[in-house]
């Protein structure tokens, strides 16, 4: 089953707007695996997430890569989608 990432959840807490998450992928690109006190420093890049809320966002996110790399997600077929019949 898809994460987070590709449905939606009533959980205001797991809400993430489109500038939080851009906020993520930039502190994730800072503060790597061996960065002391990761998940604080990320979750004070993103503001209004506490370390434990980006990590398990993480999480998801690697799930969902594993996900697609797998292949059980398709990929749209964009070519064929944009409107032609």
């Amino acid at each position: 089953m898809a994460s987070s990432f590709f449905t939606s959840s009533p959980d205001s807490s797991s809400h993430w707007t489109p500038k939080q998450n851009k906020q993520f992928e930039k502190a994730l690109a800072v503060y790597d695996t061996d960065t002391p006190d990761r998940w604080q420093k990320v979750a004070a890049a993103v503001g209004g997430k506490s370390a434990e809320e980006v990590r398990r966002h993480y999480e998801i996110l690697v799930e969902d890569l594993m996900y697609i790399e797998s292949g059980k997600f398709p990929i749209p077929d964009y070519e064929t989608t944009t409107g032609e019949s």
